[in-house]
């Protein structure tokens, strides 16, 4: 008997009849003779209209409330689809993320998980039950309060459940047929990959690949989980994302040398004019940017200017950081001694995720780790 755990996101239980299909699919795969755990997100897209309700009573809202107000729509698809189940004649166990386990720290929308003690989980498993986590949120002992994890939040649910349950596989359930050479609604000729490294997969996702969120990608990793990303609308093979060290020894491992292009036009530019080049200039920004837990990506820094003694520093952030930096940054003004901001929103970015070698080596250390090559580029 395996312990399979599977996430199915918001477009796969967006209204009744997908969460009856998914239904079926879960039971089809207990009827297998599998153990089987389920994190599941909020329907369709729920958690922006309850964000879209938040704005009309206030446009500043308290964090510890908006951790409240969005954790309600997964305890709304856990329960439906627990329902689901146990009217297609199998036991079925709803939990909300605190019930199952997921400790987390105490930053609100934006936590990381510390621990995982999946103690009802077990309990439920072997008295023969379908367990349904919902995804995205925990609890933090520090401050007795429900917190949300942020973007991709069911994705690291499901894989911190498959690490501390120490499943077979994590099946990843979404709208597509797995992991693409590139986002095919773009690309006409993209191909599905049937296997990805974990390592290739994280470079993608950390270069805006949004099949799987970067920090479930780099848990797997590190825990050694193995991924299976799956159309919920259909039974094809989707892409594995495994671990290369644990192939057989001698196995070939002979893919393309570029293992997937990825597209991100969710980033804004932010340009901090005129700052002072002195040493420890850069470090005060993004101790700043670190303080609102925005998400830098790229970052360049301009020759100085010899005659003026400044330099220019541009990096990246995702649209949805964009305010709060410039927000941080400007209330910081006088403290960094810059001139000005620049803000650009009408910027993509293309990177690529490289093998640097076509066979799996004798010694691993013998072929470099892949490669990501990123370019910005104006819209």
């Amino acid at each position: 008997m395996s312990l399979i755990v599977q996430k199915f996101g918001g477009s796969s239980v967006a209204d009744a009849e997908s969460i009856k299909r998914v239904a079926k699919r879960i039971v089809e795969t207990r009827r297998a003779g599998n153990d089987v755990v389920v994190a599941v997100s909020a329907m369709g897209d729920s958690t922006d209209e309850l964000l879209d309700l938040a704005n009309e009573v206030t446009p500043i809202q308290a964090p510890r409330e908006l951790d409240m107000l969005l954790s309600s729509g997964e305890r709304i698809s856990m329960a439906l689809l627990a329902m689901a189940i146990k009217a297609l004649g199998h036991d079925a166990r709803s939990f909300t993320g605190s019930q199952a386990g997921m400790i987390t720290d105490s930053v609100h929308g934006a936590a990381r998980i510390v621990d995982v003690t999946p103690v009802r989980l077990r309990e439920a498993l072997d008295e023969g039950a379908v367990v349904i986590v919902a995804g995205f949120q925990g609890f933090s002992r520090e401050s007795r309060d429900i917190t949300t994890l942020g973007r991709g939040g069911s994705d690291t649910t499901a894989v911190a459940l498959a690490a501390a349950l120490g499943a077979d596989v994590c099946e990843i359930y979404t709208d597509v047929d797995g992991v693409f050479t590139s986002d095919p609604r773009v690309v006409k000729k993209a191909r599905k990959l049937d296997r990805i490294t974990s390592e290739e997969m994280l470079e993608l996702a950390g270069s805006g690949a949004k099949v799987l969120h970067i920090r479930a990608v780099e848990y797997a990793r590190r825990h050694g989980v193995t991924l299976h990303v799956r159309s919920s609308f259909n039974n094809s093979e989707g892409t594995v994302v495994y671990d290369p060290e644990r192939l057989p020894e001698g196995e070939a491992v002979e893919e393309s040398v570029i293992a997937g292009v990825a597209i991100d036009l969710s980033q804004v530019k932010i340009t901090v004019v005129g700052v002072p080049d002195v040493p420890g200039a850069a470090a005060k920004i993004f101790k700043i940017l670190a303080g609102t837990h925005a998400n830098v990506d790229m970052i360049v820094q301009n020759v100085s200017a010899a005659s003026t003694g400044r330099t220019d520093i541009s990096f990246t952030v995702p649209k949805s950081d964009g305010e709060k930096s410039l927000q941080a940054l400007t209330s910081a003004q006088d403290s960094l001694s810059y001139q000005s901001l620049q803000y650009d929103d009408q910027i993509g970015k293309l990177s690529s995720s490289a093998r640097p070698c076509a066979r799996r080596p004798a010694s691993p250390r013998s072929c470099s780790k892949p490669s990501t090559r990123p370019a910005s580029t104006s819209r």
